[in-house]
């Protein structure tokens, strides 16, 4: 293969740090995979038979430990709720506690969002996706890296349904504003800021670890909600 033909590799939003895995999250993983886990393909996925039943579904992309999904599962249990993240650890603990509260309106993928919302997640199809503390990768040499870009927001906009809210949190100012901008500018989107909706989800959002630190900082969190109108 000559250097000419190789394929471009994509800009990659995230660290994989697979060496902090825990045995009781190796267990998990194992274990409760079969039960909470969606394996790997290419094939999109059939929403309703994946979760047993006829339910909105819920997207949360990079759910860190999976403290906020599995709170918003617990306090709505007639919401399926889908969850993707790349690191493994994070992906065990959430399975233990699955299991321990038997929330059974869950399911997990181990991924790349942009593969898996591109390749399995079907158009039009999503009643919600949220996006929580993704990393703001806060270097100008690293802005490249951060995750919200035009080509992600468009695809994020497409997977929604008509009325389905994109709701994304961060504390890193700088970040608020590259995502409000990205946004904004996206076909088929408006922002819901000041709305009785914007107001409801974010007094409805549940505190993740990246909150709390930051907030102890002294960081101001900023929460951004736009609705896919078309």
């Amino acid at each position: 293969m000559t250097l000419a033909s190789k394929p471009i590799r994509s800009i990659r939003s995230f660290v994989r740090r697979e060496s902090r895995i825990t045995s009781a999250q190796r267990r998990a993983l194992k274990d409760l995979w079969p039960r909470y886990g969606v394996e790997a393909g290419d094939a999109p996925l059939e929403f309703t038979r994946l979760f047993g039943r006829e339910a909105p579904v819920i997207l949360e992309i990079g759910f860190g430990n999976g403290e906020s999904l599995a709170s918003s599962a617990a306090a709505h249990p007639e919401t399926n709720y889908l969850g993707i993240e790349v690191h493994r650890p994070g992906a065990g603990s959430l399975l233990r506690r699955l299991a321990t509260e038997e929330l059974d309106n869950v399911r997990v993928m181990l991924g790349d969002a942009k593969d898996i919302l591109a390749d399995r997640i079907p158009v039009a199809s999503l009643s919600a996706v949220q996006l929580f503390f993704p990393d703001p990768w806060p270097k100008k040499r690293h802005h490249k890296r951060r995750l919200v870009q035009p080509d992600f927001a468009a695809l994020v906009t497409s997977r929604l349904k008509p009325g389905g809210d994109w709701h994304l949190a961060t504390d890193w100012p700088a970040y608020a504003e590259h995502m409000a901008q990205v946004l904004s500018r996206t076909t088929g989107l408006v922002e819901m800021g000041g709305s009785d909706g914007y107001r409801e989800l974010v007094a409805a959002r549940r505190s993740t670890r990246f909150e709390k630190r930051g907030r102890e900082l002294g960081h101001a969190v900023r929460d951004l909600v736009f609705r896919r109108v078309v």
